[in-house]
């Protein structure tokens, strides 16, 4: 990242079996929501928190900040104290598009400045006194695979710094291959297939040298330019053609996002992307990597609310930071590194009453713009404050749970599905290690507070006053404000964090449990109707395995096993499904949840109908689609509608040929056109059309198409 604007660019309950060892469980568990009742006292906002209902484990590098060589207070000792403060795991070097005209060796950057002090070795100073790991991103713009095998000999056997995470090249896809051109790359052929090829280069020299590493491939976000656009002469967007070609040599992928938005509300409510393009990125994976998907991560390793304008060192972006931070964790991100530590003042505005700087750091670096100077250098900016938060709800290991919230006025948010983002209200929840539940709160309106009904599933608060920190206006950054709030209810200040720590009731929850965790569970097959689990079994003497699906902040048991294996049946076609598997002890206390899963049914192969539905170009927020059908049936179809569903609420078709389409809501129903009414039996002719798409985020295919109100087989 440079000084730089990018181009602009209820699901029905489920009838469940399982295998020989699968019975339905009899009794009534309070995991699912509690039967509606009015909220509390003069309260606005219900925040619902179901600690069985597991969305991942909190990891080492969860919290992370890029730094970068040409900031000469990178290695202040106070900027590691800060970090460490902060909860900060992860520290990304040597800066953004820096990284493709760097040399390690030298300390060289041919063309950008270079602080004195701003060293590998120095900066490794910096890593270890933070408790971090560092997340280093080789050279592919100017340096080649040999270079990089080199840094990772220095590092990690001449040095032993054991650095694990090695990303190659920053934002390769903009080299000028898409027409715009910001990342340095000096190589003739600047297509796609061409990283493919040099990653698998990098990977292999850097992985002789050290088979522990793991190595980053560069992608685009779904939904963001230049996602779904195929260069000129190329076969496939950046994505496709990457991952097809890489997807079983690396162990993690990278990808960038800045929402790109006026102000800092608008950055805020556009928080609600991230789950569906994430989930796009995981889904890509699964196509490509197949059973290697679970192993790879993904990483985002930058974020910040805009590049080029909006609010950056006021309030807005210090709850933006906690609001995507944590919601991108929640999804499936490994680690989130904010864009940057330190960077420099741009445009000076006023946004609450505050002067923003115009600076995408999170500590300030001194710099003025005109007469207006900001703060002394490392004074923190609302950034900071935000990630701080992140870092008092909850440590590495802790279980991130679901929640959500629902305002007066009906809206809502779940932090497993939508980042909680509906409402003025969001939420956040760890389960931590000793049984302590953290919940953050965060009122996004800059004018009206909001008091919070708490309630809790899974969980039973004890009898003491919950520990709260907070960071709301006339704050000086996180505040001790135990003896604000209760357990069950809390009064929020206009554009505030609120952290609460509770403690169980003593003999609850899953701290008391004599059994173990059970692993992550995975699938053994899948078909349009049937999916078979398995999972490692949990320690202790489990009495059975449960399985719940995630409806928000609500769980349906599906079904319970005395084995560590499930088949669930009935499910409909090409529905997707987010299970966690707990454990019951003999006494019937329930365990934590394992990781959670999420699948895709298939849809049926002796359909008598098939689709075909395919994107053939795309330009990050709209696109082409082709779809084809045909009549696999012993009978002639004269006239037929074909209905489906948006995965996404962002997407839509705007215009259409050789049909018509009519758009309600997320449903869609197209209707033959003139010239391809007739479908021929057993497959005699196919009936095509297409249309132009629009897509506000991510743009997953489809899963489900009826014809004439038959499934489809869906082909890819």
């Amino acid at each position: 990242m440079l000084f730089r604007r990018r181009p602009t660019g209820l699901r029905r309950p489920l009838a469940v079996t399982a295998s020989a060892a699968l019975v339905l469980a009899a009794a009534a568990l309070p995991l699912s929501t509690p039967a509606a009742a009015d909220p509390a006292a003069g309260a606005d906002t219900t925040v619902t928190i179901n600690a069985s209902a597991g969305l991942g484990t909190v990891g080492p590098a969860a919290l992370g900040a890029n730094t970068a060589i040409w900031d000469s207070a990178m290695n202040d000792p106070e900027v590691a104290t800060l970090y460490r403060a902060a909860g900060i795991g992860a520290l990304r070097y040597p800066g953004g598009s820096y990284s493709d005209i760097y040399h390690w060796v030298d300390n060289t950057a041919p063309g950008g400045y270079v602080a004195p002090g701003t060293g590998f070795d120095a900066f490794m100073g910096t890593v270890r006194a933070t408790g971090a790991q560092p997340i280093l991103i080789a050279n592919y713009g100017s340096g080649t695979a040999q270079e990089a095998a080199d840094w990772v000999r220095y590092a990690n056997l001449t040095k032993g710094y054991g650095a694990k995470y090695w990303e190659i090249g920053n934002e390769i896809y903009g080299n000028g291959v898409y027409g715009s051109g910001w990342e340095n790359d000096t190589h003739a052929d600047k297509s796609p297939d061409q990283y493919a090829r040099e990653v698998k280069a990098y990977a292999a020299a850097m992985k002789a040298v050290d088979p522990t590493v793991k190595i980053g491939a560069v992608l685009t976000m779904p939904g963001n330019w230049p996602d779904g656009i195929v260069a000129a002469g190329g076969t496939g967007d950046w994505n496709h053609t990457v991952l097809a070609a890489v997807a079983h040599d690396v162990d993690f992928v990278s990808v960038h996002w800045y929402p790109n938005t006026s102000t800092g509300d608008q950055s805020l409510a556009a928080v609600r992307q991230l789950p569906g393009e994430l989930r796009e990125v995981r889904d890509l994976l699964d196509r490509y990597a197949g059973a290697d998907s679970a192993r790879i991560g993904i990483a985002m390793t930058e974020v910040n609310s805009n590049a080029g304008g909006g609010a950056f060192t006021t309030r807005p972006n210090g709850l933006f930071a906690a609001e995507a931070m944590s919601t991108a964790l929640e999804n499936g991100v490994f680690t989130v590194d904010w864009w940057d530590t330190h960077n420099g003042a741009g445009a000076i505005t006023t946004v609450g009453g505050e002067t923003d700087y115009g600076d995408m750091g999170m500590l300030s670096n001194g710099s003025c713009t005109g007469s207006v100077c900001e703060p002394a250098v490392n004074t923190p900016f609302a950034p900071y404050h935000g990630i701080k938060a992140l870092g008092a709800l909850g440590d590495p290991g802790d279980t991130m749970v679901a929640s959500g919230s629902t305002g007066s006025s009906g809206s809502s948010g779940s932090s497993g599905s939508s980042g909680s983002s509906g409402s003025d209200v969001s939420s956040h929840a760890v389960l931590r290690a000793n049984g302590d539940l953290g919940v953050l709160l965060l009122n996004k309106s800059s004018s009206a507070q909001h008091t919070v009904d708490l309630r809790y599933l899974g969980f039973t608060a004890g009898p003491a006053a919950p520990a709260v920190q907070r960071w709301a206006p006339g704050d000086d950054g996180l505040v001790d404000a135990t003896g604000t709030a209760t357990a069950t209810s809390v009064t929020l200040a206009p554009y505030s964090l609120t952290v609460l720590t509770l403690h169980p009731k003593s003999g609850t929850g899953s701290s008391a449990a004599t059994v173990g965790t059970p692993g992550t569970p995975r699938t053994t097959s899948v078909d349009a109707n049937t999916v078979a689990l398995d999972w490692p079994a949990a320690g202790g003497a489990v009495d059975r395995y449960e399985v719940y699906e995630q409806l928000g902040t609500t769980l349906q048991l599906l079904g319970s096993s005395t084995g560590t294996t499930a088949t669930l049946h009935n499910l409909p076609p090409g529905s997707r499904h987010t299970v966690n598997v707990l454990a019951r002890d003999q006494a019937g206390r329930l365990s934590r949840p394992s990781e959670p899963l999420t699948f895709t049914t298939g849809t049926p192969s002796d359909s008598t109908c098939a689709v075909t539905y395919r994107v053939t170009t795309g330009w990050g927020n709209g696109f082409v689609a082709d779809v084809a059908v045909s009549n696999l049936g012993p009978a002639d179809i004269n006239g037929w509608t074909l209905d489906f569903d948006w995965p996404s609420t962002g997407q839509s078709a705007t215009s259409w040929w050789n049909a018509v389409v009519h758009g309600d809501g997320q449903h869609v129903r197209v209707t033959n056109g003139d010239s391809n009414a007739h479908l021929a039996p057993n497959g005699g002719n196919t009936a095509s059309f297409g249309f132009v798409g629009a897509n506000n985020g991510a743009n997953p295919t489809p899963t489900v198409f009826r014809l004439n109100g038959t499934v489809c087989r869906t082909v890819s």
